[in-house]
């Protein structure tokens, strides 16, 4: 990346930047989150590997909360809109990262961004605690710049086994599926750690584009109006 854009997934959050992230989601036109507890929020994260959140900073702000870190580093994002359960994570500076049930759906002012990624027929994550055998993903890609739509990639899922892993002070096992990944111009390898019972995805390593790879951590799940 050029040197001007070191800083690129920066998150800064504190005072008037506060106030303009809020007026930025609440113009995205899609269902808005509370604004009601800004002023709780006070996140100042520099890039990978010293973005190290705290259980005490997570729990100050009201907003889901993800850690991603990429090829232009890291930074904590905060949930600003739900679409059609399609999940919208802002960093500091209006890069977006798209979630849709914890697989990387999208993304948006990276230097290379996936303006859509689907899977089309059979999708065996609605079903992970139950995935026993290797199963086949077929995806559909649209990335930018280039205007490269509707790449095939296919991938074959598959159950590596069982993981403790440590989250914010909190030891959960979860389950470590694999994913390889194939087709033009693409060969890559997907990670998927999920909860045994619900099949949530807490920690991920996904493809963004060919060569680009992002890993997600859930901080602050999001829960819909409703969910217990």
């Amino acid at each position: 990346m050029p040197p001007a854009q070191e800083n690129a997934w920066k998150i800064i959050l504190p005072g008037s930047l506060l106030l303009a992230a809020a007026l930025l989601v609440a113009g995205c036109g899609s269902t808005s989150l509370s604004r009601a507890s800004l002023e709780g929020l006070r996140l100042a994260f520099a890039r990978a590997p010293d973005v190290t959140p705290t259980a005490e900073q997570v729990a100050a702000s009201p907003y889901a909360q993800i850690q991603v870190v990429g090829p232009e580093g890291g930074a904590v994002l905060l949930l600003g809109n739900v679409d059609d359960g399609r999940q919208a994570f802002y960093s500091g500076d209006r890069k977006i990262v798209y979630l849709r049930d914890g697989l990387l759906s999208g993304s948006h002012g990276l230097a290379q961004d996936a303006a859509d990624i689907r899977i089309e027929g059979d999708n065996p994550f609605a079903r992970l605690p139950q995935l026993q055998q290797p199963r086949q993903v077929a995806r559909r890609y649209d990335w930018m710049p280039g205007y490269r739509y509707g790449v095939p990639v296919t991938g074959r899922l598959r159950r590596v086994g069982n993981t403790r892993m440590t989250i914010l002070g909190v030891e959960r096992d979860l389950l470590h599926f694999r994913e390889t990944l194939r087709g033009p111009g693409v060969e890559a390898t997907n990670d998927y750690w999920a909860d045994p019972a619900s099949g949530f995805i807490w920690k991920s390593r996904q493809l963004l584009a060919p060569g680009i790879t992002l890993e997600i951590l859930q901080l602050k799940p999001y829960q819909a109006e409703g969910a217990g």
